[in-house]
Order: structure tokens, then C-alpha cells, then sequence
């Protein structure tokens, strides 16, 4: 899990830096937790750029350099460590940040990669024995120079032992904006992602890579995104897989393969995933109890919706609620949808 804000001090992050350092994802890092929007209701962030020699610029592809303000040893501070990914994939870190990724770790500080920066996390030891994820034209590559790690190729972005990594650029987004949400919310995160002009919320068990071959793929991927937007203003009804697949006007076997060729994930568990993002926004926004928020949500019962946030975020709706109400504004209208972002 990612470790909840510190009342009274800004959530500290620690983006590593080291030669080799891809610029886009320093860019999305800086853009997520380096950009003030407290004005707008987001958390405060402090982030610093982190180095073994602060003094030095770091150099990135293009003529772009990075320069840090923080030597190593802050990651002591840091409430969240995040590894930019790398040019050269095999390029050797340095030993000082692979010997700081290793105590961070063992204090028990969350770490995310993004894209190629587990080929770092993995040079470091850490993710022997452990999950992993990277861009998906990456994985033989990573398979044949670090066996010890489990590769799991159809996901966006996991987590095992507070290790985070994602798979390649867009993905890194995803896994940023889902660490925001985990400390502070899923109202924080649709916030940045807003200000990003990004989708605030894709799960990482949804495939890498997407694929539509065909104008017909095309077409159904059209069909489908309109099934999708219905599902999302008639969450609170009893929606099921069948019923949007006779929206679509396909068999549910029909439509379950095409939902999950377009989306990378099935209908299920899509719908299921936009349930608790629907119950997190209640629970965030609205003084509503949780018998009507289970209703809204398209849950039924609490208990059901109980039982999806213990899977699905380890934690409870009360608990959720308890972290991250921004202050129970006035209930919303009886029937409403809760997807408003």
C-alpha cells in the first residue's frame, strides 16, 4: 500500500535521477506531483529531484538536462520513491542509487518504476522473486536479463511488496495517477488527471497492448464505447453483462470478447471497477449513509460493496470514507448518477 499524507506537511516524493533517465517520464512525474493545484482542491505535494551528486546536471536525450535538488540520502524523507524509465535499458545505474533504492525498500518506502526503470529497480535486487511489469516490446529483453523475475505481460501497471512498476508511457501515467489515489483519494486523482486533460481512472489489470485490424473492429469499438457511457449514467440501476450486451446487440460471448478485444479487461470486471470508482466518489463527496451509497453505486447491498473494496482497495467503505471525505457536502439528489468527475 501507499502510505497515507501526514497531516500538517506536504506528501514528499522523490523522483531518482541518473543518466540515462527518460525525459518523457520525468516530465509525467513533474506534471502529477510537481505541479501546484491546491487551488483547485489537490493535495500539497513536495517534490524533489534526487541524485548522487545534487550539484551535477543530469542529462537526458534531445539536449535536455535535469537538474536535481536533493542528494540521495533524502529518500529517508520521502513518503513515495519513483524511478523515471531509461534510453538504454541495459545501461548500469549507479551503485549509490541502486544501494539507496535498497534502503528505501527495506524502510518500508513505497517504490514505482515506470516503463524500462524496472530493468533499475530489478538491477537493485528487488524485484527477484516478485511481479513485475514493462513495456510490452521490453519483456523478452527483461525475461533473458533478470530470470528471477515473474513477468506478467497483460497488465498496466502492479504491485507486489510495495514495489509498483508499469509498462510503457501512457502506463505510467495510469500508475502515477493511481498512487495519488491510494493516499489521497479518488477526488485527488480526477482532479490531476482533469488538469491533465487525461482519463482519471484506468485499473492495471486492463492488457498493454490494444489492437483493431479491421474498419468492423472499428465499428464495434464505436458500439461498445456507447454501451460503456449508457453503463456509466445507469450505474445505480441493476445493470449486468447481459443486459449490456442486448444494448449492443451482440450474444454476451459476442460481446464479451469484443469488449475485452477494445478495452483490455472484461465486462465484468470493468463494471465492477466503475462501481468503486462510483462508491469512492460518493463516499468523498456526499454525507450520504452506506446503504444508499452500495444503491447508487450499483452494489445492491453494503455487504457487496464491502467485499469489492476489501478486493479491490484493502480497505473498507467506512475506513475510505473516514481518509478521504472532503468535508460530506449536501447529499446528492436521490437517483442521481455518480459519475460526474
Amino acid at each position: 500500500m501507499v502510505s497515507a499524507p501526514d497531516p500538517g506537511r506536504p506528501y514528499r516524493v522523490a523522483l531518482v535521477a541518473f543518466p540515462g533517465i527518460r525525459a518523457f517520464d520525468v516530465s509525467v512525474i513533474t506534471e502529477v506531483w510537481g505541479t501546484d493545484r491546491t487551488d483547485r482542491g489537490a493535495p500539497a505535494f513536495d517534490l524533489r529531484r534526487v541524485a548522487a551528486d545534487p550539484g551535477t546536471p543530469v542529462p537526458m536525450r534531445g539536449g535536455l538536462s535535469l537538474h536535481p535538488d536533493r542528494p540521495l540520502d533524502w529518500l529517508t524523507d520521502a513518503d513515495l520513491v519513483v524511478v523515471p524509465g531509461l534510453d538504454d535499458h541495459l545501461s548500469p545505474a549507479p551503485p549509490a542509487v541502486l544501494d539507496a533504492l535498497r534502503h528505501a525498500h527495506a524502510r518500508g518506502t513505497p517504490l514505482a518504476a515506470l516503463c524500462g526503470g524496472a530493468f533499475t529497480l530489478a538491477q537493485a535486487g528487488l524485484l527477484d522473486g516478485r511481479r513485475a511489469i514493462t513495456h510490452w516490446h521490453l519483456i523478452d529483453l527483461f525475461r533473458a536479463h533478470h530470470p528471477h523475475v515473474t513477468v506478467v505481460p497483460d497488465a498496466l501497471f502492479i504491485e507486489d511488496d510495495t514495489i509498483w512498476t508499469a509498462a510503457g508511457t501512457a502506463a505510467g501515467i495510469d500508475l502515477c495517477l493511481h498512487l495519488v489515489r491510494l493516499a489521497h483519494g479518488a477526488e485527488a486523482a480526477a482532479t490531476i488527471a482533469r488538469s491533465m486533460v487525461t482519463a482519471p481512472f484506468r485499473t492495471g489489470t486492463q492488457a498493454q497492448f490494444i489492437e483493431h485490424p479491421t474498419p468492423r473492429a472499428d465499428r464495434d469499438a464505436d458500439a461498445l464505447a456507447a454501451v460503456r457511457e449508457h453503463a456509466l449514467r445507469h450505474l445505480h440501476e441493476p445493470l449486468t453483462v447481459a443486459d449490456l450486451a442486448a444494448r449492443a446487440g451482440m450474444s454476451p460471448r459476442t460481446f464479451a470478447r469484443h469488449f475485452t478485444a477494445a478495452t483490455g479487461t472484461t465486462p465484468l470486471r470493468w463494471l465492477l471497477d466503475q462501481r468503486v470508482a462510483a462508491a469512492q466518489r460518493l463516499l468523498e463527496r456526499t454525507d450520504l449513509p452506506m446503504p444508499e451509497v452500495a444503491r447508487r453505486a450499483g452494489f445492491g447491498s453494503e455487504v457487496t460493496m464491502r467485499q469489492h473494496f476489501a478486493s479491490r482497495l484493502a480497505t473498507s467503505p467506512r475506513a475510505y470514507r473516514a481518509a478521504f471525505s472532503t468535508g460530506a457536502p449536501a447529499s446528492a439528489p436521490a437517483g442521481s448518477s455518480p459519475i460526474a468527475r
